[in-house]
């Protein structure tokens, strides 16, 4: 008996690496968690692109199948075209586990418009597809370089790829294939998954901004301007870190960013304390500007619903669709947000996702501020007690 069991085992085992069920052309793998962060890349300033359960933070620029399945995006027919982020990034490292059938022709796309001319014109596509299929085999800049000889097969494989101004690094499954240097980089653009020609899933998209620079020196509130007639109190600890208690009141940064990345953490002394991090703020006025809420507070025991707008929110415009953040601890806060689009990640997740479609209009009140602005940390009552540090922020390289 125990040796029919163990043959049975073997039999199913071999199925699974060999078939994966609905299409038949994707080989199925054991898995250990996906599409998450460790603690050591939350400090690094990793985010998640892809949550693992939804599409969140992408857009279709074609008629294909875009699904998810077992923790992985997926596509396996329809029309060419991009699964593209809703936010533009500019420099940054990015990884992507990927897995592609046999007759598969696909690639990752950076910097790249929605729906790009070609291969070399307005994006860079590294490719994925056997060289039977192309020229430009896995490992390769599509139209601009091949890359290193790699394995192609069904299996789950990883880019690792570094993009800062003109230069483009990749690693496969941990080995470097291909260095390269455009002279005239675009600046800045969308990260897209292709759907061209076979089956592909995508998992663990993952994205570092890179180029950040410091706004807290951990001595002193230099670079900082604080409005001495409001009741907040402004001080740095011995740690280093940006103290703000009562209020009302607000610090701002002498710097102006209208295109950027924002990175930082923040620990709320308190319970459903209410603060936030306002950005394109006009500089000198009290608390003008696009808010990116800070209040982990939710309704009936549920963190889809989220009190005051939840911590990640855009004030007022969008709530976040989940508090992810908990009072008393440290937690990692990103904003991008670049034209009329603004996101924000709350310990690398996604939580909130807006498109200001107002009339232009240099209060952000209003309407749509394009303007560069200040950022400003706000003493919101005279509850307030909250810590920041390692905030960092860079201004995006405008698209060319």
């Amino acid at each position: 008996m125990q040796s029919c069991l163990s043959f049975l085992f073997a039999s199913l085992m071999f199925f699974l690496i060999v078939a994966s069920p609905g299409q038949g052309v994707i080989a199925a793998e054991s898995e250990t968690p996906q599409n998450q962060l460790t603690a050591e890349e939350l400090e690094a300033g990793w985010i998640l692109l892809f949550d693992g359960k939804t599409l969140f933070g992408w857009k279709q620029a074609s008629d294909a199948d875009w699904h998810i399945r077992d923790g992985a995006i997926r596509a396996t027919k329809g029309q060419q075209g991009l699964l593209y982020t809703t936010s533009q990034f500019s420099d940054y490292e990015l990884r992507c586990d990927f897995r592609a059938a046999k007759d598969t022709n696909s690639g990752i796309f950076l910097r790249t418009s929605p729906k790009p001319e070609s291969p070399t014109r307005g994006c860079y596509e590294l490719n994925i597809a056997s060289p039977q299929e192309s020229q430009f085999p896995t490992g390769s800049f599509v139209g601009r370089k091949q890359g290193d000889p790699v394995v192609w097969d069904t299996h789950w494989h990883t880019y690792h790829i570094t993009a800062s101004e003109g230069t483009f690094r990749v690693q496969f499954d941990g080995k470097p294939v291909i260095a390269w240097n455009d002279d005239k980089p675009l600046g800045r653009g969308y990260i897209g998954l292709q759907k061209n020609q076979g089956a592909i899933e995508f998992r663990n998209i993952k994205l570092r901004p890179l180029n950040m620079r410091t706004l807290i020196n951990g001595e002193n509130l230099a670079g900082w301007t604080i409005f001495p007639d409001k009741a907040s109190k402004f001080s740095v600890t011995s740690l280093g870190e940006l103290r703000i208690q009562d209020g009302p009141g607000q610090i701002e940064t002498k710097g102006q960013y209208g295109d950027f990345v924002f990175q930082g953490e923040v620990f709320v002394n308190g319970t459903d304390l209410n603060s936030g991090i306002f950005f394109r703020s006009i500089p000198g006025d009290f608390s003008n500007g696009y808010e990116s809420q800070i209040h982990n507070g939710f309704k009936d025991g549920k963190r889809t619903r989220p009190s005051n707008g939840g911590t990640g929110g855009i004030f007022r415009r969008q709530p976040a669709r989940r508090v992810v953040a908990n009072d008393r601890e440290w937690f990692y806060k990103t904003i991008v947000c670049e034209g009329p689009h603004m996101a924000v990640w709350v310990n690398g997740y996604q939580v909130s996702d807006w498109t200001d479609r107002r009339k232009p209009d240099p209060n952000p009140r209003r309407g749509l501020r394009r303007e560069k602005g200040t950022i400003i940390l706000q003493g919101h009552d005279p509850t307030t007690d909250l810590l920041f540090r390692n905030l960092r922020a860079i201004e995006m390289t405008p698209r060319r």
